[in-house]
């Protein structure tokens, strides 16, 4: 007899419910597509960046890069310890999001630098979000994602260095989307 293929098991972490393991890793799923768009995005930006400050972002981006992809390695495999199949696959990614894809293409440092500091605010806001959920229900992801959330913090302020004047404030500022930032910013 062939048993049902599921991307669920009937078992999850010791100390842990089923439902709640299960509801852990549901939240995952939304960081792990998140880090995968946010992985991609920052690649794209490497790619296409240009102008003064070149060399500087465009190298400044790479340890981004590979940081966040071990990230993405480390909640798939969180999601799939709970008991859950993670996917990455990108058919999924674009179902399943609620943000946009990228806006911008070939574009000076600073219309980039201004751009991902928006993409940052979402994906640090939605894991600030998803902390908030797991803290109830399980301390170890809880952990994961705090870890996380300081590097993904950390490489904000990167971007936020070259974006801050010496007042303090950012040439994004009141911006809502990426194409607005940058536009902003070229001011």
């Amino acid at each position: 007899m062939v048993s049902k293929k599921t991307s669920t098991a009937k078992f999850t972490v010791p100390g842990l419910s089923l439902t709640d393991g299960h509801q852990v890793a549901a939240t995952l799923q939304g960081r792990l597509h998140s880090l995968n768009d946010l992985q991609l995005t920052l690649k794209h930006a490497h790619w296409n960046v240009v102008g003064r400050d070149f060399i500087g972002v465009h190298t400044m981006l790479d340890p981004q890069i590979e940081l966040v992809r071990a990230m993405i390695d480390e909640t798939a495999e969180r999601i799939a310890t709970l008991g859950v199949s993670p996917n990455g696959l990108p058919g999924a990614l674009v179902r399943d999001r609620d943000w946009d894809d990228y806006g911008l293409g070939r574009a000076s440092t600073m219309e980039h630098l201004a751009a991902l500091d928006l993409v940052y605010d979402g994906v640090v806001s939605s894991h600030r979000d998803a902390i908030a959920l797991t803290g109830e229900l399980d301390p170890i992801t809880e952990d994961m994602l705090i870890g996380q959330t300081a590097k993904l913090e950390l490489f904000q302020w990167f971007m936020r260095a070259h974006l801050e004047n010496a007042g303090g404030t950012l040439s994004d500022a009141d911006t809502h989307t990426e194409t607005s930032a940058a536009a902003k910013s070229r001011k």
